[in-house]
């Protein structure tokens, strides 16, 4: 992979971590604290478990904030790999979630989108050194 291709992994990455972390807090905070939307279906008989919905969209926009602003490298490729397999680890641990809250659809592609990601920033962070000296 060369150094295009991985300013383009990163970018990609942090745009998809932007844009669906950003609806995904608009709809959390739809949810919690208004009563409507798919995540009220969750919420509404335990909502102070609507922190976590919120915290986690919040923090994927962040980092995919750092992923943006930040140059590729071997730390934020890692870094970036780590996202996803945490995100899409959530997931499938959680997969109950979506179907209960009528969110099927962006489950499956949320889901395989941080696998996508995953793979590609692994790969992107096994570049070895010199490789990197290069770009």
């Amino acid at each position: 992979m060369d150094a295009s291709q991985r300013h383009l992994v990163q970018r990609g990455n942090a745009w998809f971590l932007l844009v669906a972390s950003g609806l995904g807090f608009a709809n959390d905070i739809r949810g919690v604290f208004f009563g409507e939307g798919p995540v009220a279906k969750v919420v509404h008989m335990a909502p102070h478990s609507g922190i976590g919905f919120i915290e986690a969209h919040g923090l994927a926009f962040i980092l995919g904030a750092l992923l943006y602003g930040n140059a590729p490298s071997r730390m934020w490729h890692a870094t970036g790999a780590g996202i996803h397999l945490l995100l899409g680890a959530s997931n499938l641990a959680c997969w109950p979630l979506f179907a209960a809250a009528d969110m099927l659809v962006v489950g499956y592609v949320t889901t395989a989108l941080h696998g996508v990601f995953f793979v590609l920033q692994s790969l992107a962070a096994g570049v070895s050194r010199p490789q990197l000296a290069r770009r």
